[in-house]
């Protein structure tokens, strides 16, 4: 079978191209011993199956990062599980002269080498020309112009490949730069001591041999070879890319026509002049946050109350039309009442993330991990933490997967430590909910909503003690490593609507399926802990019911509700939570708090789906009410609302700074290698957690 392996850039496009060559014919693990993700597939090339694996991006074959590492081990041909016989280099044709630096050198490391050009009509709408055909002559490679999210030019990259794969193909004969000069006589004694290889690859044995798999003779020769010519890796590797780029500029001269320098660099520095001042360009970020939460509020209002009008009406049906039993009322009150109660919520999701995309698009994302890199520094952080911890709004899981581009290993742990600060979209619900009851609808200037603004207040609540936790915890992780921050800022465009919107579909199906799973399982469960309980109290609970509603003159209806509160208080969620209640008492919460509280360590959007099954078994789900109208009625036993002002933002605090999901947990886990992290960080948020919670509960009630 043949093996493609595709190497390029970051963001250079080659997720795209993989998943048009391989469809829906792929998979995700790690690579043996590594916590880096590997993607594998399958194609056809020819009459025959090819396997292609997508590598990490890296900007050279000189790694900096472990993800980087990685995908070098397996160009060298030092992984034994990945020996790839073609290359697909791919690379970004709007930025061609960073890009041809990792291309020319896998071109000099004399493999099967196919470049794919990719971002070509982004390239067009910049102004930039390329002549693909004396491009080739140059390298000295096929070139191919591709499209992979129109599938263009798929068929002829597979064509390339097939070309290159031939037993016929040799690779051209002369280097890209002179590489022999770099270090004519340690090479020479490096090809001698392992004769397969090329003088550029003789380079990199030099400079990493002691990480390649080698016998110790070998090993000892090639160290004696740096010691005889006084091998110098730093001076080597520097002049090694002055003479790429000077041979790239003359390429690039003669193969690629680029638009006035001065006329583009005018309009990018006349916005970036805006964006990034060192006052104003705060002050903008604040007023993006702000309408984007406005949005979010905004915009969902009608799509919500039809959602959240529709599901009482069809529980509503479901009561009458079906037979009065034990599965009606799991239907009713457990599942229907547990999945409504998130569904709700798909409205602000899909509109939060499609608005969080169109701003990637613009160019501004990168823009704020520019201007944040001066605050990050003064906690410990630098401008790379930046998107894993705006990746945590979504979700914390990938989150912390993608700190792996973080260099230096302290700012990376402290990343990983803060980023679960960061309110993932599981905590949109909770707090959209609560707001809901405990804030009034109240708008400032006809358009400015009190409730976005505690929502967009909650956010920068997480931002701002993630800053905090990262400025004390560096002074007890004992890491000292140099760190650097360099960052391409992309040129503004207009945003692609339709990548917003297939971008809010997939989050919408992410979170209807993953949560979903997650909801039912405990509606189902927490349906049969609050509907029985033991014999005992439950007949004692039905034999008072019996004898109020034997009086005379009873008021049924609230004989009733007594019973299904009753019933509730004694089934084993309740004597659960009763257990529970006096140590969340201080923090305003009652007993159903306290179960929300348990089920959503599973996954905190699970408080909702709690909250709604436990209050449609206690009405019996005979009043068909909204969620928000049954957490709104509720008492505590002396008749106090449980809901105030108070509770509610403690609450809502709580889930600001709560560890309450246990996939973060295991992702911290396998990144840090030890259990240590992810405990101190489930113990330091939940403490965080109570005592902030507490606090505010004091302070307002």
């Amino acid at each position: 079978m043949l093996h493609i392996a595709l190497a390029g850039n970051p963001n250079s496009g080659k997720t795209s191209l993989f998943n048009s060559l391989t469809g829906l014919n792929q998979k995700v693990g790690n690579f043996p011993g590594v916590t880096v993700d590997k993607k594998t597939g399958s194609t056809q090339i020819g009459n025959n199956t090819a396997a292609v694996i997508d590598l990490p991006g890296s900007y050279s074959l000189y790694p900096r990062r472990l993800d980087e590492a990685v995908a070098y081990r397996v160009i060298l041909n030092q992984d034994p599980n990945v020996i790839p016989d073609v290359i697909v280099a791919v690379a970004d044709a709007s930025s061609l002269k960073r890009n041809l630096l990792f291309c020319t050198q896998l071109i000099d490391l004399k493999r099967p080498v196919v470049i794919a050009l990719t971002m070509t009509d982004i390239a067009r709408k910049k102004g930039i020309q390329i002549d693909i055909n004396e491009m080739e002559r140059e390298l000295g490679v096929p070139v191919v112009a591709v499209n992979p999210r129109k599938n263009k030019g798929i068929a002829e990259l597979k064509k390339a490949i097939e070309l290159v794969s031939g037993k016929l193909y040799k690779p051209a004969a002369r280097n890209f730069i002179d590489v022999t000069a770099l270090a004519p006589e340690a090479i020479k004694q490096a090809q001698q001591a392992v004769p397969h290889i090329g003088a550029y690859e003789a380079v990199h044995y030099l400079i990493n041999h002691e990480t390649f798999v080698l016998a110790n003779d070998v090993q000892q020769k090639i160290e004696q070879a740096e010691t005889d010519n006084k091998f110098n890796q730093a001076r080597t590797q520097a002049e090694e890319i002055v003479q790429r780029y000077s041979r790239i500029n003359h390429i690039l001269n003669q193969a690629v026509t680029f638009p006035d320098p001065q006329k583009r660099s005018r309009l990018t520095e006349k916005l970036d002049n805006i964006f990034l001042h060192r006052y104003w360009g705060y002050a903008i970020l604040l007023l993006v946050l702000l309408l984007l939460f406005q949005a979010v509020f905004l915009l969902a209002a009608y799509p919500m109350d039809w959602i959240d009008a529709g599901t009482a009406t069809f529980s509503g049906w479901l009561s009458e039309v079906l037979p009065e039993n034990n599965f009606t009322d799991l239907l009713i009150n457990g599942i229907v009442a547990g999945l409504g109660g998130i569904v709700i919520f798909i409205p602000q999701i899909m509109i939060l993330f499609g608005l969080i995309t169109l701003l990637e698009d613009t160019g501004y994302m990168a823009r704020i991990s520019f201007l944040t890199d001066r605050i990050m520094r003064t906690v410990g952080l630098n401008g790379k933490s930046v998107m894993p911890m705006i990746s945590g709004f979504a979700c914390a899981v990938p989150a912390i997967m993608s700190a792996r581009n973080i260099e230096n290993r302290k700012e990376r742990l402290l990343t990983i430590l803060v980023t679960p600060l960061m309110s993932c979209s599981a905590r949109l619900p909770v707090y959209i909910i609560l707001t809901a009851i405990v804030i009034p609808k109240t708008y400032f200037a006809g358009f400015i909503s009190l409730q976005g603004l505690v929502m967009m207040g909650l956010y920068l609540t997480g931002i701002v003690f993630a800053m905090a936790v990262s400025y004390v915890a560096k002074f007890f992780i004992n890491i000292k490593e140099k760190s650097f921050f360099i960052l391409e800022l992309p040129t503004y465009h207009a945003p692609r609507w339709k990548n917003a919107v297939q971008t809010m579909i997939e989050k919408a199906k992410i979170f209807v399926f993953q949560a979903g799973r997650i909801i039912l399982m405990i509606s189902i469960v927490l349906w049969f802990l609050s509907s029985f309980g033991p014999k005992e109290r439950m007949a004692l609970a039905h034999a008072q019911y019996e004898q109020q509603l034997a009086q005379p003159g009873a008021d049924v209806t609230a004989v009733e509700e007594q019973y299904s509160t009753a019933k509730l208080e004694n089934s084993y969620a309740g004597i659960m939570g009763k257990a529970i209640e006096p140590a969340i008492r201080p923090l305003g919460y009652d007993w159903k708090i306290g179960i929300a509280l348990i089920t959503s360590f599973a996954a905190r959007e699970v408080f909702v789906g709690t909250m709604a099954t436990l209050y449609s078994v206690e009405d019996d789900g005979e009043e068909n009410l909204a969620l928000q109208e049954k957490m709104q009625r509720a008492t505590f036993s002396d008749g106090t609302k449980v809901f105030t002002l108070a509770t509610g933002v403690s609450l809502m605090l709580f889930y600001v700074f709560a560890m309450q999901c246990m996939s973060t947990l295991a992702i911290v886990k396998r990144e840090t290698g030890s259990w240590k992290w992810p405990l101190i960080q489930l113990a330091y948020m939940t403490a965080l957690a109570y005592v902030v919670s507490w606090i505010a509960y004091t302070l307002l009630k």
